[in-house]
């Protein structure tokens, strides 16, 4: 029983930030995200066998991980396990080449991954929405991972999370020309991880409760805004969302702050560059990391602009991936 697959991170246009539920990992309102293509793929084999005596979980050749690598690995195995009432324990080898921790959705590709090869090891024969509740026990966002291009985790109501799963809003053919501009300024893992980060904020935040109160809004505008291919509305809500979900961080106390000089110098040059009209926008996740969203016919102004920046170290330009597949090469 072994399989191996692929996934990639979605970056979130809507942010997630805050959960209703710690242990179900359901947040506290909807987010919205784009699912990248396979330049910052994870690959993941998983077996299952009565010969292991217990999960051995490999990240990028290193056997001894985070305990929080550790757990979201074992919760959603666990949560699987517990659907077809077995104990088998398994092995699972992933390899990635997102930076861990920086505000890329490493997670979220590489639980997608895991989810979506144990279900096929296990020839579970699940669909979509499934798979996306697995993946959401392993990692909030990996749920969004589950599809290509547009793509909504749905909050739900239900206390048992049955109703939190993610829909694609459009396939990665809706909007051939949208483009994400990555950027890598930071390459260390951030000192406060999104886990914990959001419970302080749920906390402590006297912003918070108003960024709940006006996100269904938000997220009705971006539905619209990608349906129709309206590329200034989107860019402008999207661009404020980031501001907004950092602003909570600033107001949690203590202070969450991932945004860096470099980060500031690129929300300036992006607010410079749309100066005569809105053409791309930026989006931060809890890092550093600036992503810059647009489309192919400004994607070299916004490619120069970025270079000219001191600090920022790659730029990886993506298209909108198709979500999580099969391969026949597997790791071990």
């Amino acid at each position: 029983m072994k399989a191996t697959a692929i996934a990639t991170p979605n970056i979130a246009l809507i942010k997630y930030w805050g959960k209703r539920d710690e242990k179900l990992i359901l947040p506290t309102e909807g987010s919205i995200s784009f699912t990248l293509d396979e330049q910052l793929a994870t690959k993941c084999t998983i077996e299952f066998s009565e010969d292991y005596k217990e999960d051995e979980l490999w990240i990028n050749g290193k056997r001894y991980l985070t305990q929080e690598q550790i757990e979201k690995s074992k919760n959603q195995l666990d949560f699987i396990r517990r659907i077809i009432g077995t104990s088998i324990k398994a092995k699972i080898v992933s390899e990635s080449i997102v930076p861990t921790a920086g505000g890329l959705a490493g997670s979220a590709a590489g639980l997608c991954a895991q989810a979506f090869a144990a279900v096929n090891a296990l020839n579970l024969g699940i669909d979509e929405k499934q798979i996306s509740i697995i993946c959401r026990i392993g990692s909030g966002s990996a749920c969004r991972s589950v599809y290509g291009g547009f793509v909504e985790w749905r909050r739900g109501e239900k206390a048992d999370g049955s109703d939190s799963y993610a829909a694609q809003i459009a396939d990665e053919n809706h909007w051939s020309d949208f483009r994400c501009i990555i950027c890598i300024v930071e390459r260390e893992e951030k000192k406060i991880k999104s886990r914990p980060g959001m419970k302080r904020t749920a906390e402590t935040s006297i912003l918070y409760p108003k960024r709940l109160e006006y996100l269904p809004f938000v997220l009705d505008m971006t539905r619209n805004a990608i349906i129709k291919k309206d590329l200034q509305s989107l860019m402008k809500v999207t661009m404020r969302d980031s501001n907004n979900m950092h602003s909570v961080m600033l107001d949690t106390w203590l202070p969450i702050i991932y945004l860096n000089d470099v980060s500031r110098k690129v929300i300036y040059s992006i607010h410079d560059f749309n100066a005569d009209g809105i053409k791309a926008g930026y989006s931060f996740d809890a890092g550093p990391n600036p992503c810059i969203f647009t489309v192919n016919k400004y994607v070299d102004e916004v490619k120069n602009i970025l270079k000219s920046i001191e600090g920022v170290e790659e730029i990886i330009i993506s298209k909108a991936g198709r979500g999580p597949r099969l391969i026949e090469n597997h790791l071990f």
